[in-house]
């Protein structure tokens, strides 16, 4: 495996000349989409797409892989914009594979295509191997942790009628009685990563923030859930309905960065104010600092605590960033998978530009 030193001189130095030369000259644009695509090691994910000699051949995945990542790059709000500008923009179109027009398929292939790579989980198996090959091998300082609202043109779900709780039992156990778990926290400390992912809700529903200010924003959707570093690359990711507090993801993607990075800090604000996370980051070997909750007998942090909590910002901009440019706020999918596989392909793109930026 090249480093990324070795690749990034043989993109300046020999990739854009070439495709200059081939091309024409090159917008900022389709640099970045250069970049971006050079990075992303698709070869191993794709291979399961390619044409096993039965029935018509299949066009090709690897290209459409490729539109997508486009979509976000250019900043296309619909699929049908991005079809119409491979028909218009030749340059984009050999970017993406598509020597001539009418070998383009039609929106039915890139639906289809899309859905196929949703149901695989395609986009987070390809940003969690990116993550693993270029970050994995430094100690990171810094994982802030934060969510934010996704918006989408979906009905809310019926939610299946859950079982009445299991009455908590009053008073200490009895001798060698072993207390049974209540809480959620409680039970995501002794499971396995993929135990407490499966646990989250992903259903459609009403979600409440309220800001610093103490205003209450209400929206229609879900909720992303990210795991930040240094140099605002997003390592970990999560999708869950938009009802669901901040702290009941904090575990599962504390286990989830873990497996991908070494990092020393985790960085939350109030809403993970709770033991169990804190016991569960030191756990890990990182040390937890957390906004702590305005309460009665609440200890603020120092100020050496509070100057490092400062790099939670990192996380804030991460969101702000897949919102404004790469594709957050244009959500035009339904469905969890569907809308998870549409924000890792901006998830994607910031961080292998996050990564690109290390360089600089």
């Amino acid at each position: 495996m090249p480093s990324l030193q070795d690749l990034w001189q043989h993109v300046q130095r020999q990739l854009f000349p070439v495709l200059t030369e081939e091309l024409g000259p090159l917008g900022e644009k389709d640099l970045q989409f250069v970049e971006v695509i050079s990075l992303l090691p698709l070869g191993r994910f794709l291979a399961p797409y390619q044409w096993s000699g039965n029935g018509r051949p299949p066009h090709e995945r690897v290209w459409l892989m490729h539109a997508f990542v486009a979509k976000v790059v250019y900043g296309f709000a619909t699929t049908e914009a991005l079809i119409d500008s491979l028909r218009a923009r030749p340059t984009l179109r050999r970017l993406c594979g598509w020597e001539d027009l009418n070998a383009l398929p039609e929106r039915s292939t890139f639906s289809r295509a899309f859905s196929a790579f949703a149901d695989r989980e395609l986009p987070q198996q390809i940003h969690a191997a990116l993550v693993e090959i270029h970050c994995r091998a430094k100690l990171v300082g810094h994982t802030s942790r934060d969510s934010t609202a996704i918006s989408v043109p979906e009905r809310k779900a019926t939610k299946p009628e859950s079982p009445a709780p299991t009455p908590r039992k009053v008073g200490r156990p009895k001798k060698g009685e072993v207390p049974l778990p209540h809480t959620k926290l409680e039970l995501q400390v002794g499971r396995s990563l993929e135990e407490n992912l499966a646990d989250l809700p992903r259903l459609c529903d009403i979600g409440c923030k309220t800001d610093a200010k103490g205003y209450k924003t209400w929206w229609r959707g879900y909720k992303l859930h990210l795991d930040v570093i240094d140099g605002d690359i997003p390592i970990g990711a999560v999708l869950t309905s938009a009802s669901v507090h901040d702290s009941q993801v904090a575990i599962p993607l504390a286990q989830q960065s873990a497996q991908r990075v070494q990092s020393l800090y985790e960085l939350m604000d109030s809403a993970y104010d709770a033991r169990l996370i804190k016991d569960f980051c030191r756990g890990l070997g990182h040390v937890p600092i957390i906004d702590p909750k305005e309460r009665e007998g609440f200890v603020p942090l120092d100020p050496a605590e509070r100057q490092r909590y400062k790099q939670r910002t990192a996380s804030e901009r991460v969101n702000a960033r897949l919102k404004e440019e790469f594709g957050g706020r244009t959500v035009h999918v339904r469905g969890a998978a569907k809308v998870m596989c549409h924000l890792m392909f901006g998830v994607l793109v910031i961080t292998a530009l996050g990564i690109w930026a290390r360089l600089c």
